[in-house]
């Protein structure tokens, strides 16, 4: 049994410890609060603008831009976005699991598969497995997710629009709630247009309602849109992607820091218990050496 000095610094250890986690904690609640915020604000404008480009690939025809061809599968790119810090329990292994699961199985027809990473976790794991790095940026923050964004789609739409990737793809983790986040891969080139139901008056025949919907005057042309809002498409996805990411993180970090704070006191508990229980025996044994010794005088 371990002595009663051991016990002693291991629960000061294990205090010290949980003051740590707790106020991880904290700090992950206050700046999840500060990224969901920004992330629900992002939300709308990307799904409109996946609507516009719908729309307009709908009505242009999706050939009419180089963003939106569809060649044979080659080579394929993939964008990860993981997080720089660890302390946020399976957070970064889901998703380069997911990656490695979509490269053996969705890509297992491509000749190369290069990964744009983001995050310092990801880097680290795709290293010391010698995968084909194109690049490697630091995790982004409220601050650099925009340029960040930007600086990326640039990267890829390059690439794919100079025939180096025919596929280009986006993993990352998607905020659901606080305890809950979903790893997704999402295609961002060739761009995919989304399908777009229109919603028909009451009575009305759909065909109508279709007809109506295409009835617009754009200005400037079709065209030009198209060329406008198809790049910017991209970089969106991408923005949103981190801003997913982000406030991901701080929600799994939230729960580890939690889980660690609430299994620190179960040990502190334990280890009171065993400190107690070692300090009756020594106080026995001693009140047992002292009997002993007072019935040897007495003999």
């Amino acid at each position: 049994m371990p002595s009663l000095k051991a016990i002693r610094k291991r629960i000061t250890s294990v205090k010290n410890t949980r003051k740590i986690t707790r106020a991880m904690k904290l700090v992950s609640t206050a700046k999840l609060r500060r990224a969901q915020e920004a992330l629900i604000a992002a939300r709308p404008y990307s799904t409109a603008l996946a609507r516009v480009v719908s729309e307009l690939s709908a009505v242009v025809g999706a050939d009419a831009h180089k963003l939106f061809d569809e060649r044979p599968l080659a080579k394929a790119a993939i964008v990860v976005v993981t997080s720089d810090r660890g302390q946020a329990g399976a957070f970064n292994a889901n998703v380069v699991k997911a990656v490695e699961r979509f490269a053996a199985s969705e890509l297992s027809g491509a000749t190369e598969v290069s990964l744009r990473i983001i995050g310092r976790k990801g880097n680290q794991y795709f290293a010391r497995r010698r995968a084909m790095v194109t690049s490697f940026d630091a995790a982004p923050t409220g601050a650099t997710a925009l340029s960040l964004a930007r600086e990326t789609a640039n990267r890829v739409i390059d690439d794919f629009t100079s025939g180096k990737v025919d596929r280009v793809f986006v993993v990352y983790n998607e905020f659901k709630s606080a305890i809950s986040q979903v790893t997704r891969v999402k295609q961002l080139l060739p761009v995919v247009a989304e399908k777009v139901t229109a919603i028909a008056p009451a009575g009305a025949h759909a065909a109508a309602a279709a007809d109506a919907q295409a009835d617009f005057v754009y200005e400037p042309s079709k065209q030009e849109l198209l060329d406008r809002l198809a790049p910017l498409y991209v970089q969106i996805q991408l923005y949103r992607a981190s801003l997913e990411s982000i406030a991901a993180f701080f929600a799994a970090q939230m729960t580890a820091m939690e889980n660690a704070t609430k299994n620190a006191g179960e040990m502190i508990s334990r280890l009171t218990l065993s400190y107690n229980r070692a300090r009756q025996a020594a106080i026995t044994k001693e009140l047992l050496e002292i009997i002993g010794g007072a019935e040897a005088l007495k003999g």
